[in-house]
């Protein structure tokens, strides 16, 4: 196939609205596909697709499998999938309140995302593409999987935890999540205050911010941070603002030309998570200078190893120390060094385009 190939990106409804690590991932990796020659569209998965212009689909969150199973029945093409598979099982069982532990911890992982996700169909929040999806989330993934050229995780370690979960055994090529090279080109050149922690993300339970203002509560720090909740979690930001103390200051969402100010200004970036496949804002401070705090759970080793201080989610001790730890190391620019040679977008569509070709039969 001489031609520039044609591919189609199915993503939830909501990628724009509520931006997120996908969102970041499906727009930088399409931008840069198209440097190299790759015409992408981002189709939102409640639109109607002329299937006929596209080679492949690339659909994105294996644990949205509403989304995909309407164009996987309709389509007749080619498929690979960005997996971003999550895992909420830890939070949902040990981070909630009392009343949703009691009933996630009955209906199970699969059942817990059954339920979410059909409540984002009755709040009107997304919209149900296909019925098939509510004889269950277990085998909507199974079949959307089956049917499947490719899977593209972002690292090996959430690959091995997929095909443990649901017994499968895939195709699969690896293509981590990066960073833009060209904003985080330069470290703004400003004081780096030694004192400083900040701390970019969405604001919700999941990332954990309420325990970091915990641990910081009685250290000599600065904590900044920034992010907004998604629609069902405004009580959570409401609460990590109302345990805040005169140390803690909150800022919005904003693009990441404004971070860096923040990032190298910060000695240390903490994302001390109960889940992340990667870590997208610990990736960009790390290319800032900043020293990294990081949670345990989920896939985060395969991209920081010893390059942070590790922390447990559900321990405030555990993330206080490694606080301590950052905050008397010195800065260095050995990860940046790492992060420019091997987590771009640049890299990332790369990867992808060699993906494409091994599912398309091109290489």
């Amino acid at each position: 196939m001489s031609r520039a190939l044609k591919i189609a990106f199915i993503v939830r409804s909501t990628i724009y609205k509520i931006v997120g690590g996908d969102s970041q991932q499906v727009i930088n990796t399409a931008k840069e596909l198209g440097k190299i020659g790759v015409h992408v569209d981002i189709i939102l998965s409640n639109e109607k697709v002329d299937y006929s212009k596209y080679d492949l689909l690339h659909l994105f969150n294996i644990i949205r499998p509403a989304d995909h199973l309407y164009h996987i029945e309709k389509s007749n093409k080619p498929i690979v999938i960005s997996t971003i598979y999550l895992d909420y099982s830890e939070f949902d069982t040990h981070g909630r309140s009392k009343l949703q532990k009691q009933i996630l911890i009955v209906v199970g992982k699969d059942g817990a995302e059954y339920i979410k996700n059909n409540l984002r169909f009755v709040l009107r929040q997304d919209k149900l593409a296909s019925f098939e999806y509510l004889r269950g989330h277990r085998r909507a993934i199974k079949r959307i999987v089956s049917q499947a050229r490719l899977l593209l995780p972002n690292s090996e370690s959430e690959y091995l935890r997929l095909q443990k979960d649901y017994g499968i055994s895939q195709r699969y090529h690896v293509v981590p999540n990066g960073i833009n090279g060209d904003i985080f080109k330069n470290i703004p050149n400003i004081e780096r205050l030694e004192n400083q922690v900040v701390s970019v993300g969405q604001i919700y339970g999941l990332k954990n911010q309420h325990r970091l203002i915990e641990a910081s509560s009685g250290m000599d720090i600065k904590l900044v941070i920034i992010g907004k909740s998604p629609p069902n979690h405004i009580s959570y930001h409401n609460f990590c603002r109302n345990i805040a103390g005169s140390n803690v200051t909150f800022y919005d969402f904003m693009p990441q030309e404004n971070l860096l100010y923040h990032y190298a200004q910060a000695k240390v970036h903490a994302l001390p998570s109960w889940f992340e496949t990667t870590g997208l804002s610990s990736l960009e401070a790390g290319a800032m200078g900043c020293n990294l705090v990081v949670g345990s759970g989920g896939d985060t080793n395969d991209y920081f190893k010893e390059k942070a201080s590790f922390c447990n989610a559900d321990d405030v001790s555990s993330i206080r120390r490694a606080l301590e730890t950052e905050l008397q190391n010195p800065c260095d620019n050995k990860f940046r060094e790492l992060i420019f040679e091997k987590y771009t977008w640049e890299k990332a569509a790369e990867e992808t385009h060699n993906a494409y070709k091994k599912a398309l039969d091109l290489e």
